[in-house]
């Protein structure tokens, strides 16, 4: 393009110079033709110099143009579109805005001024906190007092040479501003923001032009013809940021909606989500800080910042697949209901049962009339049968606790009552079912082999689910990040079992993250909220034996970053010593 446009500038040059030549090559006289070609030399001097400028103008308006178009950070195209048009202009100062959603206010976008040393909006990290300018008073009349206002509602440009001398418009607001910074506010050109419906989106108001001499001067006709063209095409670019934020917006709404979708299947697990992705991208921001260590040289990008902040909020979709009773299950009993309830009543059946087989006997043995010894001995005898039931029926009530762990010893005698049978409506049934005995007998925690299974499913059908959705390149890994959240550094994880060198970072620390959160929550239903020592125990634990990576729990240890969590998520009791 520059080269396009450079050779239009000598062409253009050259036609002048060769008609200027010619007309001098007309004249027979030799003295003239010198004279004339002495008087041409400043003006074809001029022409150049004047295309000069105009093609190093229109260079410049394509480099804004390309840079503009190319520019997908909302919050930095806008500080662009100011930047740019004060350069052009020489405009001591800029204020930005833009129309709300509603096309009833404009909203402070960005707003600078050299002079005083004012860069606010954008990516300069201070707050604007001016209040909105509204497009109508309260009677819903037009505000076309305020000179940005009315530009947004007629679209027409205004370039005013003396603000304190202009007439038809309020400017109440820049002599306050004036009084109290010392500030001298004189010349100003506002522009309207249209986008590719003429709708108008946005306003750019422009303040002090400054002449070579840094005086203020009046902005000139050309200028405002150049600002209108970066205008028309700050809008385009504009309009395309937004709806490049609105998509990512929607995005960030469903996916969000989604994890509160799945935390609310259980009323234990609600929250999780959130505190992982905070984890998570505490861990990964803590990484970027790091100046010495394994992470010296280690730095995410934002677009890998946000790839890891979107598989850690996905990082348990698959788990909508997995039935409630079995990521709830807070006994070994339970599934739909807690069946612990019903293996009692059966043990209280029972009871009953052999209450009616003693006094059938006492009443046989009256029957044949005999003496008070024997029904004693009935007595005695079923009392200690009953008594040995009651022990048998709370030590079952125990086993289905999850905190007693299961020994070879109790096993053993689970299954010994188990296989006792006894009779109700001409049937005989064991004491416990065949499932009973199963559930009873984990060993540790309340799942079963299969139930397990069907929990660590959620990870790959958490792949299963997000490798259909059309993610763009810049966020290509979310399902692999997301879904490989419990894998191990030694390759016994899942849903893949992945080894060392084939698990990425960011997994490990979303793994990190996730084994945490789980182990400090206060609301499980199969444990009391852990102690931080503890947890921070187990960690050390899981990374001696090789199923978390080393370096990032020595980070997460060493930067103090499970204390900042602790603080701001458990309860104090947790964090306090025993």
């Amino acid at each position: 393009m520059k080269k396009k446009i450079a050779k239009i500038n000598v062409t253009g040059a050259t036609a002048i110079e060769k008609i200027l030549n010619d007309m001098i090559e007309e004249t027979q006289c030799v003295t003239c033709q010198k004279a004339l070609k002495d008087l041409t030399k400043p003006v074809l001097s001029a022409v150049s110099s004047m295309f000069g400028e105009q093609m190093d103008l229109v260079d410049r308006l394509t480099e804004i143009g390309l840079a503009l178009s190319g520019e997908t950070r909302l919050e930095r195209l806008l500080e662009m579109i100011v930047d740019e048009a004060r350069v052009l202009t020489k405009a001591d100062a800029g204020t930005l805005y833009i129309v709300d959603k509603n096309n009833r206010k404009l909203e402070f976008s960005i707003l600078q001024n050299d002079t005083m040393n004012v860069r606010m909006g954008g990516t300069s990290g201070n707050e604007i906190t001016l209040p909105p300018v509204p497009l109508y008073t309260s009677g819903n009349t037009p505000n076309k007092s305020h000179v940005s206002a009315y530009c947004a509602l007629t679209g027409e440009t205004v370039n005013i040479a003396d603000v304190y001398e202009a007439e038809g418009f309020d400017f109440t607001g820049p002599r306050k501003y004036d009084a109290a910074t010392g500030y001298r506010s004189k010349s100003m050109l506002v522009l309207a923001l249209k986008n590719h419906e003429q709708d108008i989106i946005g306003v750019l108001q422009l303040l002090n032009a400054l002449d070579s001499n840094e005086k203020v001067v009046e902005f000139s006709t050309d200028v405002v013809d150049i600002v209108g063209s970066l205008a028309s095409q700050a809008a385009i670019a504009l309009t395309n940021a937004q709806l490049i934020q609105g998509l990512k917006d929607l995005l960030y709404s469903v996916i969000q909606s989604i994890a509160a979708a799945i935390d609310a299947k259980s009323p234990y697990t609600n929250g999780h989500i959130e505190r992982v992705v905070d984890l998570t991208m505490m861990i990964a921001e803590t990484v970027n800080r790091a100046t010495e260590g394994k992470f010296a040289d280690m730095q995410f990008t934002v677009d890998e910042l946000e790839e890891l902040k979107l598989a850690a909020w996905m990082h348990d979709v698959g788990k909508i697949s997995i039935p409630e009773h079995v990521v709830d299950k807070s006994t070994k009993l339970q599934t739909i209901y807690d069946r612990s309830e019903l293996v009692d009543n059966r043990f209280r059946l029972i009871s009953e049962l052999v209450k009616n087989r003693q006094l059938e006997e006492v009443v046989q043995v009256l029957s044949n009339g005999a003496g008070t010894n024997k029904i004693s001995a009935i007595e005695m005898r079923y009392a200690v049968e009953l008594e040995q039931l009651e022990d048998d029926r709370k030590f079952i009530a125990s086993c289905n606790i999850p905190n007693e762990f299961m020994t070879d010893e109790r096993i053993a005698r689970v299954r010994e009552i188990a296989a006792r049978t006894y009779e109700s409506g001409g049937e005989s049934f064991n004491w416990l079912s065949d499932d009973e005995v199963t559930n009873l007998c984990i060993r540790k925690g309340t799942l079963t082999d299969r139930e397990r299974k069907v929990i660590e499913s959620h990870a790959a059908i958490t792949y299963e689910m997000l490798s259909r959705l059309p993610f763009p390149k810049r966020l290509s890994c979310v399902p692999e990040y997301a879904a490989g959240h419990h894998e191990k550094v030694d390759g016994s994880g899942y849903p893949k079992g992945l080894a060392e060198k084939e698990l990425s970072l960011q997994s490990r620390i979303m793994a990190v993250a996730d084994i945490f959160e789980a182990l400090t929550a206060k609301d499980r239903p199969y444990k009391k909220p852990m102690k931080l020592s503890q947890a921070i125990k187990i960690l050390g634990f899981m990374e001696k034996d090789r199923h978390i990576d080393s370096d990032v729990y020595k980070l997460f240890l060493d930067s103090g970053l499970y204390m900042e969590y602790a603080k701001a998520e458990l309860d104090p009791s947790q964090i306090e010593e025993d």
